[in-house]
């Protein structure tokens, strides 16, 4: 079943229920010591890389930010990433944050990981992005980082354009527009990325 409407979405931190495993990464890196001053925004080139950024509010009660499509295949798959940060208690009502931290961001652990910066706000891509959420067994799928920040900061989706069954498992895919994306009906080039990303066919 597809629908165009104008919905929005709480925002409450509640149990995802995708049968992820909830295991704990095998490696784990010691927190950065806090900056004493603020940190200055990141501003991506505007290059034709495209920006990724993923958050999965677990069954678990955890929260997963991450920057990486391939982490977060990953983690789709097993359940586990391989290199993390740990904030604990640190998200919204309390919750903990797991961070999935890329390989090569390794090698200088002071330094903050792509995805602490795009969950602390210090991180403003200015090419292509794409990103998804997952919540409540379905997914929230952004096409633009304007849109996904704005998700962040209302706590809602005033237009999108909803698939049931058509995720990797059968789950409900929302795709969230805007007041230009709507006037298109279904959004089929936001529709391929999900598709090619989760090798749906």
């Amino acid at each position: 079943m597809r629908k165009i409407q104008q919905r929005l979405l709480p925002y409450a931190f509640s149990a995802l229920a995708l049968g992820l495993m909830a295991g704990c990464a095998s490696q784990q890196t010691t927190p950065a010591a806090a900056p004493k001053a603020e940190a200055p925004k990141v501003e991506a080139a505007k290059t034709a890389t495209v920006d990724n950024y993923f958050l999965i509010y677990h069954e678990n009660g955890r929260i997963y930010p991450i920057a990486d499509a391939k982490n977060y295949l990953e983690f789709l798959h097993t359940g586990e990433l391989i290199f993390t940060r740990t904030r604990v208690g640190a998200g919204p009502d309390g919750a903990t944050l797991v961070f999935g931290i890329e390989k090569n961001e390794t090698s200088d652990l002071t330094k903050p990981a792509k995805a602490e910066l795009f969950f602390d706000g210090k991180y403003e891509p200015t090419g292509p992005f794409y990103g998804e959420i997952i919540r409540d067994g379905r997914f929230l799928v952004f096409g633009s980082w304007h849109d996904f920040k704005d998700y962040l900061k209302n706590k809602e989706i005033t237009f999108t354009f909803t698939e049931v069954g058509t995720g990797p498992k059968g789950e409900t895919v929302i795709y969230a527009l805007n007041k230009n994306t709507v006037k298109e009906g279904r959004p089929v080039k936001l529709a391929e990325q999900f598709k090619n990303l989760h090798k749906i066919k």
